[in-house]
């Protein structure tokens, strides 16, 4: 499919507003605060009522509207006796509480979560056994279970229910191995002990989907906002095999993820699956054996240890900054369960209307005291974001709102967007960062005004260097007119923006975001990247990022250009001859298409004699570890002319011979003269036409 490309243009925002109207409203805003309360001894502390408790938001007083008192049991259930099986009734959702009811009086609420994209089948039925064993013998009277699945979406198994027969039947009843298509496996290519896994991969429909981690982490939000409105303490327990990450995943998703489970009183325990591991330094019988010499020098095994902690960290985030644990790097699994079912014990619940009914999005902090006995612990959350909402700003609501939403804690995710950035060097000590942004047309909203479809977009985003630092802003702003077809096919289609900025070697972080106007939805990106110091580098040849893209635009296709982008233009390395390399954000191509590369190699050896390079490069499609294909040899004599030493390389490779899957894509440049090389992989899935 076709994207439609455009450069943001600078523009003002609609001065003239509607004519008010008298308007009366009231909002009210219910804060469920779980506060568990203990002696020095770590006894629950019983018999308490509500005037003992004061609660206060942002240090102002809130008056107490909803009081109960929890009261667990912790000791193991008697297994029942046996009964006929009987069929599952299996919840299509969680059902939810109303304002302030309180569905489950003296109950513990756990819902067990199988990440199956995550894990391979022998992960799986570690992790149904390990259920099914804390089903038998070791849940309590006070438990309610809720079952919920993740393949290539999310699933509610079973309402919270106390009917344990029903639990272990749905569990038996999983699947096995069916559903394991996305677990992670090394990357082809990673190191050069590869394996031949003769793995292939299946697309989902929508190229925006295939972000594994990003797709885990907005599953288990949802599961989370499903969960909000019940104002218990619930534990989410999380298997799966490990949460890998990708190097473009969305770091603010993570952190939506953990305020929305703060908000909605949900820990997370997250197991990993796979239980102890020892890796052989050579592996063992699961996979094909070694090549070439990682394996002597240990650079396999550090890169597969790599991997794996990787994979554990981000399951340790999610219990963390949720007052939950990870159970990791153990064999029983069943303990996890039984560490969320401990942590949850005798509580109360208070809960207040907030005093504050500004929807702006900002952190509250919470305090609870216990003025009459001062000397109890008490545990509790320290407070949450406000919602947001997008209501009838005017200019400078609208500019207030996106500036704010960069220091915000809680990152808006709306908007879903994709975001790459490459590099390319100016200067010594200088380097031309263009920034890509892509959109899916099927989340933009169009107004129809005089007989044309329109919206308005606006962008803004800081890069800050290690230290904090403000290092580049980016600040623009277009509104989006399409007429005829083209709006109608809006929705099969992306949207691009394009911009960039100049920075100096070193490490950096982009906080991006995104609004689209009619209706507010706003998105949030952030990432970390690195610059390096090509001056530093000796070892090997010299090259910029390489750019992946499928198409050329004419630059007189954008909706927009800015003045500032119009003088960038003359030196923008992906322009040529009026037309603009798109790069490929999410590396997603058919069979129709051609691919199209871009990098350039810096510093090349001149030829005394003759003063001229003899660079040669090739592009290598790699499945699995076997080679599927290689293009034609790319030969450049000339010297480099324009900017600094750099030497411009372009592929074109037809695509069609290929068949779809996943494959690693790989550069390989040699400087014959220099006698240096070097090569540059980036992973690529190839769709059917």
């Amino acid at each position: 499919m076709k994207p439609l490309m455009f450069v943001l243009c600078l523009s003002l925002l609609d001065a003239q507003q509607p004519v008010p109207t008298v308007k009366f409203s009231v909002t009210s805003q219910l804060v469920v605060v779980n506060v568990s309360v203990r002696d020095r001894s770590g006894r629950p502390i019983e018999g308490l009522q509500a005037k003992d408790f004061t609660i206060l938001e942002d240090d102002k007083p809130q008056k107490i509207s909803v009081f109960e008192h929890q009261q667990l049991e912790s000791e193991p259930e008697p297994a029942p006796a046996p009964r006929p099986a009987m069929a599952a009734d299996r919840a299509p959702r969680i059902t939810p509480s109303t304002p302030g009811q309180v569905r489950f009086k003296d109950r513990r609420l756990l819902v067990l979560f199988f990440d199956f994209s995550s894990m391979p089948p022998e992960d799986q039925l570690r992790a149904q056994k390990s259920a099914v064993d804390f089903l038998d013998r070791q849940i309590t009277p006070s438990d309610v279970v809720a079952l919920m699945s993740f393949t290539s979406r999310l699933q509610v198994l079973q309402d919270f229910t106390q009917d344990r027969d029903r639990l272990k039947e749905i569990i038996q009843s999983f699947r096995i191995g069916e559903t394991s298509e996305l677990a992670e496996e090394a990357p082809a290519g990673e190191d050069e002990d590869g394996i031949d896994t003769g793995a292939a991969f299946t697309a989902d429909e929508t190229e925006f989907n295939i972000f594994n981690t990003d797709r885990k982490l907005t599953a288990l939000e949802s599961a989370v906002r499903m969960l909000t409105s019940l104002p218990e303490k619930k534990a989410l327990v999380y298997f799966s095999s490990g949460v890998g990450q990708t190097g473009t995943e969305n770091q603010a998703q993570l952190r939506s993820t953990v305020n929305a489970a703060i908000r909605g009183n949900v820990s997370f325990y997250p197991i990993d699956a796979r239980g102890l591991v020892a890796s052989a330094p050579g592996g063992d019988a699961s996979q094909g054996s070694a090549r070439g010499t990682g394996i002597f020098s240990g650079q396999s095994q550090r890169q597969r240890r790599e991997r794996f902690n990787n994979q554990q960290e981000t399951l340790f985030t999610l219990a963390a900054d949720t007052g939950g644990k990870a159970l990791l790097d153990s064999n029983d699994l069943s303990l996890g369960i039984v560490q969320a079912q401990k942590d949850i014990s005798s509580y109360y619940i208070l809960a207040y209307y907030s005093a504050n009914p500004a929807q702006d999005g900002r952190y509250r902090r919470i305090k609870v005291r216990l003025e009459s006995q001062p000397q109890a612990k008490l545990d509790f959350r320290s407070g949450y974001f406000a919602s947001k909402q997008f209501r009838d700003f005017n200019a400078t609501d609208k500019e207030r709102q996106l500036e704010e939403a960069l220091l915000l804690g809680d990152p808006f995710t709306d908007l879903t967007l994709a975001l790459e950035l490459d590099w390319f060097r100016l200067a010594r000590d200088r380097y031309f960062i263009p920034l890509s942004v892509k959109i899916p047309g099927s989340q933009i909203e169009l107004a129809r005004k005089k007989g044309v479809e329109e919206t308005e977009l606006e962008f803004i985003g800081q890069v800050r260097d290690g230290q904090g630092r403000l290092a580049a802003t980016v600040r623009d702003a277009i509104k989006v007119k399409l007429r005829g077809g083209t709006a109608g096919k809006l929705s099969q289609r992306s949207l691009y923006y394009d911009t960039g900025f100049t920075l100096p070697p070193g490490s950096y972080t982009l906080k991006f975001l995104a609004r689209e106007n009619e209706t507010g939805k706003l998105g949030t990106f952030e990432t970390k990247f690195a610059i390096p110091d090509l001056a530093a580098q000796t070892s090997y040849l010299r090259l910029s990022s390489v750019v992946w893209a499928s198409q050329r635009e004419p630059l007189s296709a954008a909706v927009g250009v800015a003045e500032r982008n119009r003088r960038r233009l003359a030196t923008h390395p992906l322009v040529k001859d009026g037309r603009k390399l798109v790069p490929s954000i999410t590396k997603v191509f058919r069979k129709d298409q051609n691919l199209f590369v871009y990098l350039e190699v810096y510093d090349a050896a001149t030829d005394p004699a003759r003063k001229s390079l003899n660079l040669a490069a090739t592009v290598s499609f790699f499945k699995g570890q076997v080679k599927a294909f290689e293009s034609e040899p790319l030969r450049v004599t000339q010297p480099p002319a324009g900017r600094l030493q750099s030497a411009p390389l372009e592929f074109q490779v037809p695509l069609a011979k290929l068949q779809p899957g996943d494959y690693t894509c790989q550069v390989n440049v040699v400087d014959q003269t220099g006698t240096r090389f070097a090569f540059a992989r980036s992973p690529l899935v190839l769709l059917p036409q």
